[in-house]
């Protein structure tokens, strides 16, 4: 019913920037969160950056300072600004919304497939 796509994934090296994109779409009345996660190879998903419906970001240690997440809630995309890569920033990333197809209060998790982030030094 609702499905999201991450996009602006590439490769770039070492002290470059990315943006990534995170749109949502079908049946979504409100998003009330908006977060990416990245998974590096042999290691756990974890959290990057969140942002709430009132605009308010939380990021990872990691990434303070070098990450910003916005968001746009007319067209209910996501966005992560990512500067001074790292190698160590090597991972999908991956997008997560919390949706809401009506007023009633009940929000629904979803993902989307992922986008490559590839950081070479």
């Amino acid at each position: 019913q609702v499905q999201v796509v991450e996009s602006g994934g590439g490769l770039v090296q070492y002290g470059g920037s990315l943006r990534l994109s995170c749109a949502a779409s079908g049946r979504i009345f409100s998003i009330n969160y908006m977060g990416w996660y990245r998974q590096a190879p042999g290691k756990q998903r974890e959290l990057v950056a969140v942002i709430g419906n009132g605009g308010s970001p939380n990021y990872a240690d990691s990434v303070k300072g070098r990450f910003t997440i916005s968001r746009d809630n007319v067209k209910n995309t996501a966005y992560l600004q990512i500067n001074s890569l790292k190698p160590e920033d090597t991972a999908i990333y991956y997008c997560n919304v919390h949706v809401a197809y009506d007023s009633g209060g009940n929000y629904f998790s979803y993902w989307g497939q992922g986008t490559q982030v590839t950081v070479s030094s």
